[in-house]
């Protein structure tokens, strides 16, 4: 018994037993987004869906018809992309979705309340000075 959990610990380690993790490329949004607030992490609005959205990948969040969302940026539309916003759920029956922040195609939203002015435009990315 003892030589087969050896053995099983070493081809794990050694990677034979599952296959390789590999990440797969997901193409940039956008390379600007608005915000209120230099690090967008003021709310901007709160808005209602208006349709039912299912995340096509981990960046996205689903949200449901008549759910509200709270807005923490708008990505700034580029060429063929679409417009998408991010943000998180709100409402005590979606509190295990509360906090989870993540992207929603802004056509299928409706501003229901606008706390502050999107006027700050921030890169999508933060590139580290000394590179």
């Amino acid at each position: 018994m003892t030589h087969r959990v050896g053995l099983t610990i070493a081809l794990l380690c050694l990677g034979l037993m599952d296959p390789p993790v590999t990440g797969i490329f997901m193409d940039k949004l956008a390379s600007k987004k608005l915000c209120a607030d230099d690090d967008c992490v003021y709310t901007i609005s709160l808005a209602r869906a208006e349709e039912d959205y299912n995340a096509t990948d981990c960046r996205f969040i689903n949200i449901k018809k008549g759910q509200l969302i709270y807005v923490y940026s708008k990505l700034v539309k580029e060429k063929e992309s679409g417009e998408f916003w991010a943000g998180s759920v709100y409402g005590e029956e979606y509190e295990d979705h509360m906090g989870t922040v993540g992207y929603f195609p802004s056509s299928l939203v409706s501003e229901q309340h606008v706390y502050q002015q999107a006027n700050k435009t921030v890169p999508t990315t933060v590139r580290n000075s000394q590179e």
